[in-house]
């Protein structure tokens, strides 16, 4: 299993769009195999940064899954969404391969 790791700069003017951006690719995760940990929202700290997490059963599963979002209608829109509202300033993606109770 392989976890991605994605730390957004937001725009602190923008969180509502951001969020919106976020509950729009919760489903489209799965729709394509893998499992959506959630979005995190700026709470207490810093007020630009956010982050999501979301698990496939391998790499190869997860580079399967970019490969069709970019070619999914509702992907795209969402994509479309985040660039028309201007709500994430970058982003940074990570791998991490997690570790359960009794896994390997």
């Amino acid at each position: 299993m392989i976890t991605c790791y994605l730390r957004y700069v937001i725009d602190p003017d923008k969180t509502r769009e951001f969020e919106h951006y976020g509950k729009l690719w919760l489903p489209l995760v799965a729709k394509f195999g893998g499992t959506h940990h959630g979005y995190f929202m700026p709470s207490e700290g810093a007020n630009n940064i956010a982050l999501a997490l979301f698990s496939f059963p391998s790499f190869a599963a997860y580079e399967d899954y970019r490969t069709r979002s970019f070619q999914d209608a509702e992907c795209q829109a969402a994509f479309a969404y985040a660039k028309e509202t201007r709500c994430i300033v970058s982003y940074e993606r990570s791998f991490f391969r997690p570790v359960f109770p009794g896994g390997h």
